[in-house]
């Protein structure tokens, strides 16, 4: 027997079937051949990208239709193609088309009707193209009214029930059969109107819908019901719930001096929008002999022309009873008096009423409005454009409260402590500003500190070298003194003066009035102070203080620009003259730019009135900073030094945790991340000088190369050359990386005399 052997991949073709093959052994061929699916079909499938269930369109076996079972459509008529590639649940998310119906339905055994129109809405939802019919409830109908066909798929009337209705199924003016009940479409709302005409449906026109008898019939018999007169309804809700809480405040007068034993009374008004009620209580004083009485008026309406007759009850009414039918009470019928001839009107004060200035009854009493608040001004102003809210004046100002002599300072204590013993029987400690004590407190790396380099102004030549650096502390204006150690002078150094207020020279101690303190506008380059009778020389700032003195211009006018440069204009134009001869003659190669010394001294001769310290705010304005890059290898000798001295040895960890940290092994990370592993393993290392060096292992990407970092740094395997301790001292850096230098070294002349003079420095040997 001869054996066929089929490959894997290849094509087999079938015999065409008007040619006929002898059944011969191995001429039989096998359906299942090639195939890759031999699995029972699920019962569960998605449609339109949601799980449904299936159920008997379950398909056979690898999810081969069964005979006689066609395929049901998996997708709408939109594609993802029609909607950018977006689901149809995400495309058509809570769009709905809306259309008007009705259906006819046959009333049978019933006189008054034959048929019965039933008007309804019928919802369309795009996302998952199922139809809602929902009629709406009416008054008294006696239907079950609501939802008539719940949201589902609905298929089409047979021959077609495997499919269902999708958008292109609906227009205006046709008719519709849902489950054998016919629906005819009258019109649709806009969305929906726009949407069929983009999706290129050609729309009919509207259609009316007919007359039902049953409700023509109804509509007729309550027409018949209702009263020709309506009745009365008053509303008060409204007023109620938008004026709640919204009261009108009046400060008014009373004046009840012609009564024997009567005085001008004060009084507080009080309107209440919310139901038109007036209060009115009294000002009482303390010591005036009078009843705290609660109240002067209780809360009501209060009428114009009172006080009014007292009538018996049931004379006034709203409304008259002109004649009864039948038995009085229950079953009997009255009529009413239209005209309400019974009625009395009586006329309450309103809000339009009550004007400054204005004159009210209350109850027999004449009551001068004198005055209003700010909100019953406001709505005033709102409501009817009133502009003129000047109060009356109806009393004399209160006499100046005497001054209290407070006893002079005894020695005992500080002067504010002594103060609040004398202001009352308690003693009540000194009270601290604690609104600045926050916002000029220490908050990270701003400090809110100034620091002044002193020095002191002596005969002796020893104190005359020391140096001394004065903190002022913004936050509650203390000043401490600090005398940095030197080397082979003689003197320890260490803290010269305990942090607390300073007071200025020149004062008694025993006084009444309170000291005066330095403050933070008294420290300033250049300025003299006075501490406990030694005096001090203020000669430079650190950059901080600089740069905090001139963001706060207005507090500190030393270092205003604006006012430093109206003093330079201030001076006579020869002295000008002089000026630019002298820049040009000290800039022979006219390169704009002059040595500071030589522009302090220039600015120091001038008459007028510029301190040191505005000398020095110039100079930084108009300066150019030529800065050196620091040199890598001494970085990297101080960090070594530092780590040395720390003992620092984990590395091998540190390469084993940046290795980690880089997942994609390029051998760069960025700074935050370097900067947090630092952190984790307690670097020893100075802020600045860190991020100097992150500066200077960075690339383009701002990534540093962490390999080259922590060899730079390893002081056991790469160390440094020795570094003298006085170097490491000296070695500041600054957030740049760059070392702080001095501040400034050149000035740009040309720029300082167009901002000062309005004009450019001239050549040289020329004005």
């Amino acid at each position: 027997m001869r054996k066929l052997v089929y490959l894997k991949g290849a094509k087999v073709h079938e015999p065409p079937a008007t040619m006929t093959l002898p059944i011969l052994p191995g001429y039989s061929f096998n359906k299942n051949l090639l195939k890759d699916k031999f699995h029972k079909s699920q019962h569960f499938d998605y449609f339109n990208g949601l799980p449904m269930l299936v159920g008997s369109e379950k398909p056979g076996i690898g999810g081969e239709l069964r005979p006689g079972q066609k395929a049901r459509p998996k997708t709408s008529v939109f594609s993802k193609d029609d909607t950018n590639g977006v689901p149809l649940w995400v495309a058509f998310d809570k769009q709905v088309l809306s259309f008007d119906a009705y259906f006819e339905e046959d009333v049978a055994q019933n006189k008054d009707e034959k048929y019965r129109i039933r008007k309804c809405k019928i919802y369309y939802y795009l996302e998952d193209d199922t139809i809602q019919v929902i009629e709406p409830e009416y008054k008294n109908s006696g239907i079950p009214q609501g939802t008539l066909i719940r949201r589902h798929p609905i298929p089409l009337p047979a021959p077609n029930g495997d499919q269902c209705y999708n958008v292109y199924h609906f227009n205006i003016n046709q008719k519709m059969v849902l489950y054998s009940k016919t629906f005819k479409i009258t019109d649709c709302d806009p969305f929906t109107r726009q949407f069929l005409r983009k999706i290129g449906v050609r729309l009919n026109s509207p259609a009316s819908v007919p007359q039902d008898p049953y409700s023509s019939l109804r509509q007729k018999m309550e027409e018949s019901m209702m009263p020709l007169r309506p009745y009365e309804k008053q509303d008060k809700l409204k007023q109620f719930l938008d004026h709640d809480r919204n009261v009108l405040r009046f400060y008014c007068l009373w004046d009840d001096s012609e009564n024997e034993f009567g005085d001008p009374r004060e009084l507080i008004l009080h309107y209440f929008l919310a139901d038109d009620t007036i209060e009115i209580r009294e000002v009482i004083y303390p010591n005036t002999g009078r009843d705290a009485v609660p109240k002067f008026l209780n809360r009501s309406k209060l009428p114009k022309h009172a006080p009014i007759p007292r009538r018996q009850p049931g004379e006034v009414t709203d409304r008259t009873v002109l004649n009864v039918f039948g038995p009085v009470g229950r079953g009997g019928r009255y009529i009413l008096d239209s005209l309400k001839t019974g009625a009395v009107q009586e006329e309450i004060y309103k809000d339009c009423d009550l004007t400054i200035g204005g004159v009210i009854n209350v109850w027999g009493r004449k009551v001068l409005i004198c005055d209003c608040d700010n909100f019953t001004k406001d709505y005033y102003h709102s409501r009817y454009g009133v502009e003129d809210f000047s109060p009356v004046q109806y009393k004399e100002d209160p006499p100046p409260k005497p001054v209290r002599q407070v006893p002079p300072y005894n020695g005992f204590g500080s002067e504010e402590d002594s103060l609040c013993s004398c202001q009352g029987l308690l003693p009540k400690p000194p009270q601290k500003d604690f609104k600045k004590m926050m916002e000029k407190d220490r908050q990270g790396l701003v400090s809110n500190v100034l620091r002044f380099m002193a020095k002191m102004e002596t005969d002796s030549a020893i104190d005359r070298e020391r140096t001394f650096i004065i903190s002022f502390y913004l936050c509650d204006d203390t000043m401490g003194v600090f005398e940095p150690p030197q080397r082979n002078s003689g003197i320890s150094g260490g803290k010269f003066l305990e942090r607390g207020r300073v007071k200025k020279p020149g004062q008694q101690v025993f006084k009444s009035k309170m000291s005066e303190y330095f403050t933070a506008q008294d420290l300033y380059v250049g300025a003299r102070l006075v501490i406990n009778n030694q005096p001090f020389q203020l000669v430079d700032a650190d950059e901080y203080t600089f740069n905090y003195m001139e963001e706060h211009a207005l507090e500190f006018p030393r270092a205003s620009v604006g006012i430093i440069l109206s003093k330079v204009k201030s001076i006579s134009e020869d002295k000008q003259k002089e000026i630019k001869n002298f820049f040009a003659m000290s800039d022979p190669e006219n390169s704009g730019c002059l040595n500071y010394e030589v522009f302090r001294t220039l600015l120091a001769g001038l008459d007028c009135g510029l301190s040191e310290h505005e000398i020095m705010t110039l100079g930084r304005l108009f300066s150019v900073r030529d800065r050196s890059e620091v040199d890598l290898g001494l970085m990297l000798a101080v960090a070594q030094d530092q780590l040395k001295r720390k003992h620092f040895e984990g590395f091998a960890d540190m390469v084993r945790a940046f290795t980690h940290e880089d997942r994609s092994r390029t051998g760069h990370l960025a700074s935050v991340d370097a900067r947090t592993i630092c952190k984790a393993f307690h670097l020893p290392l100075h802020d600045e000088l860190l991020r100097a060096l992150f500066k200077k292992y960075e690339g383009e990407s701002s990534e540093i190369d962490y390999h080259a970092f922590l060899s730079g740094i390893n002081w056991m395997e790469n160390p440094a050359p020795a570094v003298h301790p006085d170097v490491t001292l000296k070695f500041i850096v600054d957030w740049t990386g760059e070392a702080v230098g001095p501040a400034v070294t050149s000035i740009n002349y040309s720029l300082f005399l167009e901002d000062a003079f309005g004009s450019t420095a001239p050549r040289a040997g020329g004005e």
